[in-house]
């Protein structure tokens, strides 16, 4: 990682929030910070804010909304962009997660045709996730998710 990036530590201690239970309190900061940068911002950041401000909401279309602010923001960002904040970082690598996360959205509104087709965006992309404990995890929800949707499930 590079220099110390304020904002992506705010957004971290946000997160720190949420994965405490104060998803209120994580709302909130999360708010803040996406004052601060808004939807014009740099991308690394509106793709991380927004990704995690999704879990954050009660309501399924609020969570859809913010996680298609992270679609979107991640269509512009850079792997320059993000590999300044982590080396390791490239954008394709972002996606399937996304479209998950948009895919489940969906599904909890009843909207299964727009769901599939987001999963089927996830699975087109989920090669470029590593062999690791995040790939396994975006993997099984692709799994678990496609269960659900599929006429027997």
């Amino acid at each position: 990682m590079s220099e110390a990036d304020p904002i992506m530590t705010g957004i971290m201690a946000a997160q720190e929030l949420a994965n405490g239970g104060d998803r209120a309190g994580a709302r909130a900061a999360f708010a803040t910070l996406w004052d601060r940068i808004g939807p014009d911002g740099d991308p690394l950041h509106a793709v991380t804010l927004a990704h995690y401000m999704a879990d954050v909401q009660d309501e399924p279309a609020d969570e859809l909304d913010w996680d298609l602010r992270a679609l979107r923001a991640a269509d512009s960002l850079t792997d320059e962009r993000a590999q300044r904040h982590h080396s390791s970082l490239q954008v394709a690598g972002f996606y399937p997660s996304l479209h998950l996360n948009l895919a489940a959205d969906y599904a909890k509104l009843g909207e299964d045709d727009r769901a599939r087709a987001h999963l089927e965006l996830a699975e087109a992309r989920v090669s470029t996730l590593s062999d690791d404990g995040y790939g396994a995890t975006i993997r099984g929800g692709i799994a678990r998710l496609r269960e659900r949707l599929s006429p027997t499930g």
